[in-house]
């Protein structure tokens, strides 16, 4: 008997996203699974950022535009030889994210940094899916960017 083992992971556009997602391909690759990419949408009237929507069925797609290009992104980086499955689903992302992940072996994030005052004022997708999750849960972090390089400074 032969069991699938597979890898749900939360697709958002962003730098931490694009590493989760790599990471769970390299993972499912590595343990012969696949991966379903997941991206969550909701609607409420209110949109903040760079890109808004005007309605429901326009949050959606632009929704699913985004986990498209995110896939077809990912098959440039890595190939298509670990099977990948999109679903766009309708909710706030942590409890999207987390139901997504009930039939999962494994649920992969990307990490949005660690400042103090976003955690307050938004929230945290990967606290809130730590603890809706039923499955393991990886949280990729996002690399620091790199200091300069600096001479020590001489102690007197």
């Amino acid at each position: 008997m032969t069991t699938r083992h597979l890898i749900v992971v939360g697709v958002d556009g962003t730098d931490g996203g694009r590493r989760a997602l790599d990471w769970a391909v390299r993972e499912a690759d590595a343990r012969g699974g696949a991966v379903q990419a997941v991206t969550a949408w909701s609607w409420d009237g209110l949109e903040f950022g760079p890109v808004t929507a005007t309605n429901p069925t326009e949050a959606k797609e632009r929704a699913a535009r985004l986990l498209d290009r995110e896939i077809r992104s990912l098959i440039a980086r890595h190939g298509s030889h670990v099977p990948v499955a999109a679903e766009v689903v309708e909710g706030s992302p942590g409890a999207a994210l987390a139901h997504a992940g009930r039939n999962a072996d494994l649920l992969v994030l990307g990490s949005h940094g660690n400042s103090r005052v976003r955690h307050t004022v938004l929230g945290s997708v990967s606290e809130e899916c730590i603890r809706r999750a039923t499955c393991p849960v990886v949280v990729i972090p996002v690399p620091l960017p790199a200091l300069p390089d600096t001479e020590p400074v001489p102690r007197r």
